[in-house]
């Protein structure tokens, strides 16, 4: 609880209702809404004192208002459920309370108000499930009950305090080790988030839930052998569980065994027909795999056992080449008029909305739901663009023609990686697999080992406070340890090659980090893969990535930190000229042949005509251009931002074009 901008104290007001003075309380609230309608802990209460005055179409406008700011609030769903058992409809309140439990798993009344229904109806079988959930929670000390509900509302910073408080009394708590795990992830502390959860995992074999979150969690570190060992491991206690054989396939899918995961999503749908979950994810791998009818098909199934399955709409949108019919459209339509949607569900059900917009010429709409989209995950956002500026700009200043020329001679000497950098969307994934195409040259995915090797740089700082931060401790970095980051880079990514003598790594945001590459790796190839400014920052802004890429929710933020990209390569031109090649899209749509001589010259291996039919290479590619670089150059994307142009003033004004 905290003051408002018109000076009411919420915890003031929560005395009033904890004195049952809700009148009182509901005037107070009234004023704070007038000066801010979204505040959401406001329409809680709000929705709450409508409850105790029986005011029951008041309040239920409060919680339709509060669950379409916050989805996933799980306070909001559990009123909901209170709501509805004051006026008699217990099946829409059990609906309610579970989603409260889904959102909140630390909302005790939501699991006792399910116990009175279910045990009412006799329903045994149900009511067994939600005791053994509500038996779990009670058995938790009271603060990680308090971590489980502050992670829940989002306030991760308090409760990471209150995990390592209660930590550093009970070290080995294997439930608080696996919540600090789950805030490190969120926070994108992956490396204690592993460690941590590996230590859960030997402290606590038999807990499933920490074994799932530390495969997801090497999953996310891309460490997919890892992953794929320990889903093997944790499936073979339960060879018929659906659940772990649902993470083996997706294992099996990251380590490239797409026919191991095919035959898994395939042997649980014989247990589960009709899963829409398993049919979205076999979808996936049909989709990676080339295949796209199959895929299609996959979605389309998934959507048929469950209209409701909103990342089935997406994906089907995600293909880029498939065509919503209007049927399709009513559909997504009306789920996205469903204030019961879960916060993902929203985003998804938006992006596929903006595209089905898109396609049909109503650009309008098609805005209407990108920024919908896009909205709704700067919200849950932390990026800092001002912060990021900083970031780049320090590049600048530290990496300069003097440090190169004094490292001269360091790091390790081969030659075989091919770095592709650049911004999301400006046609790296064309031009890997033109690359890929040729005889010497491995496709493999973007890999995560030089955002890596930069954040261990940092915690060096972190760890004895008096090592420089990074990037100055680039400067001091003896010739052995330069070399040595250079070696573990060539043999930590040896597991996505197949033998060629070069290799690509298509991490974009690589390009905050070409001094390091120099440093560690200076027979490395640096490829800048460039697209007009318009173009490429409209097609991240409709495009929902699976993670990362959060400069791409604001127009602003996108232009900001394209215009941050464009004045880093220009000095890295200026100190290191000649180590970057940059490839414009737009040259490529023109002179095919041309460019690609230009970079297999570049990287120096002769020139080879499948480079040139570059959409017969049959790999699995995983980026969203999937399906656009299995066809003859896709030139429609060129001039697609203009039909929104009127709408992207703030992104010209961030790219100084206005």
């Amino acid at each position: 609880m905290n003051t408002t901008d018109n000076g009411l104290d919420l915890a003031s007001i929560q005395q009033k209702m904890l004195a049952q003075a809700f009148a009182p309380a509901l005037d107070d609230l009234a004023a704070v809404l007038a000066a801010d309608p979204d505040n959401t802990e406001a329409l809680y209460m709000a929705a709450v004192c409508h409850r105790y005055l029986e005011q029951f179409e008041l309040a239920a406008a409060r919680l339709e208002r509060l669950k379409h700011l916050a989805p996933d609030f799980g306070r909001a769903h559990q009123e909901e459920g209170h709501l509805n058992r004051a006026q008699g409809r217990d099946d829409e309140a059990l609906l309610a309370y579970s989603r409260a439990c889904q959102a909140n798993p630390a909302l005790e009344a939501s699991y006792r108000a399910q116990l009175d229904i279910l045990g009412r109806r006799g329903a045994r079988e149900q009511q067994r499930r939600v005791q053994a959930q509500l038996d779990h929670l009670l058995s938790l000390p009271r603060p990680v009950v308090a971590a489980t509900d502050l992670i829940a509302q989002g306030k991760l910073v308090r409760a990471e305090e209150i995990c390592r408080a209660f930590l550093q009394k009970v070290p080995h708590h294997v439930e608080a080790m696996r919540l600090l795990a789950d805030i490190g992830a969120r926070l994108g502390a992956l490396e204690e988030a592993e460690f941590l959860l590996e230590s859960a995992a030997e402290f606590a074999p038999g807990n499933v839930q920490v074994r799932i979150d530390y495969i997801r969690t090497l999953r996310k570190r891309q460490k997919f052998a890892a992953a794929f060992a320990q889903a093997r491991r944790l499936l073979a206690t339960a060879p018929d569980n659906p659940q772990f054989q649902s993470l083996y396939a997706i294992e099996c899918m990251q380590t490239g065994d797409y026919e191991a995961a095919l035959a898994a999503f395939d042997d649980i749908l014989r247990r589960l027909p009709g899963d829409a979950t398993t049919l979205t994810s076999r979808g996936h791998a049909l989709k990676t795999c080339g295949q796209f009818d199959e895929a299609v098909a996959s979605y389309q199934a998934a959507l048929a056992s469950n209209p409701q399955h909103a990342e089935a709409w997406h994906s089907l949108a995600n293909l880029k080449t498939y065509r919503f019919s209007a049927a399709d459209k009513a559909a997504m339509a009306e789920l996205a008029a469903d204030n019961n949607l879960s916060f993902m569900d929203r985003v998804y059900v938006a992006f596929a909305l903006g595209k089905a917009c898109e396609d049909d010429g109503d650009y309008r709409a098609s805005f209407e739901h990108y920024a919908r989209g896009n909205q709704l995950k700067k919200n849950q956002s932390r990026y800092d663009a001002d912060k990021m500026s900083a970031e780049l700009a320090a590049q600048r200043q530290v990496c300069s023609s003097g440090l190169f020329t004094r490292k001269a001679g360091c790091g390790h000497p081969a030659p075989d990686p091919i770095f592709i950098v650049g911004l999301p969307r400006a046609g790296s994934t064309l031009l890997e697999q033109i690359l890929s195409s040729h005889s010497q040259i491995d496709g493999t995915l973007e890999l995560p080992n030089i955002l890596s090797c930069a954040q261990q740089l940092r915690r060096r700082k972190r760890a004895s406070g008096a090592a420089p931060d990074y990037p100055e401790v680039l400067a001091e970095l003896s010739p052995r340890e330069l070399a040595e980051l250079g070696e573990r880079f060539i043999t930590d990514t040896r597991i996505h090659r197949q033998g060629a003598p070069f290799f690509i790594d298509k991490m974009p945001n690589n390009f905050r980090h070409i001094g390091l590459i120099k440093l560690i790796l200076p027979n490395a190839r640096v490829i800048d893969a460039r697209r007009e400014p318009m173009a490429c920052c409209f097609s991240s802004f409709k495009q929902l990535f699976a993670e990362g890429q959060e400069f791409s929710y604001s127009l602003q933020d996108l232009g900001q930190y394209y215009r941050d990209y464009v004045t880093l390569m220009q000095h890295w031109d200026q100190v290191l000229p000649g180590f970057v090649l940059r490839v414009q899209h737009e040259d490529v749509l023109a002179d095919l042949e041309g460019q690609v001589a230009r970079m297999l010259e570049f990287i120096g291996v002769p020139f080879e005509d499948s480079c040139l039919r570059y959409y017969e290479t049959e790999r699995a590619v995983r980026t969203p251009s999937s399906e656009q670089v299995r066809q003859p150059l896709y030139r429609d994307a060129v001039s697609q931002w203009q039909h929104y142009d009127e709408w992207l003033q703030p992104l010209r004004k961030a790219l100084s074009l206005s």
